[in-house]
């Protein structure tokens, strides 16, 4: 059977967030709480965009896959990058790399003047 290439930016990353986690698709379903007989044919659908599911199934399927649900929504794939990044940093380094990152924000901003 051929795999559907998804078409949607949340299909995406789904797809490469489960990949990446070697979660079959069955089986996250399972996990996020769909019963066993549908999971995998509705995981399918939210990878290939044929259904988007609602933000606390987003929420839950980002729990279990360990990404920040923003990382589903990211159009663009440096800020995807960014974003997991973010995620895999303690609170401790957020809260020193958030400065730094304001801080090249606001030079550039008043560059543009």
């Amino acid at each position: 059977m051929v795999k559907k290439e998804p078409t949607s930016v949340f299909g995406r990353r789904l797809r490469a967030a489960r990949l990446h986690a070697d979660i079959p698709q069955d089986r996250l379903g399972v996990k996020i709480g769909l019963d066993e007989a549908t999971a995998s044919v509705r995981m399918s659908r939210y990878e290939t965009g044929v259904h988007e599911p609602p933000f606390l199934i987003v929420a839950k399927l980002a729990q279990v896959l360990r990404v920040p649900t923003a990382y589903f929504y990211c159009d663009d794939d440096d800020l995807a990058d960014v974003v997991l990044a973010w995620g895999r940093l303690p609170k401790s380094e957020r809260k020193r790399v958030k400065p730094l990152v304001m801080t090249q924000l606001a030079a550039k901003d008043a560059g543009e003047r």
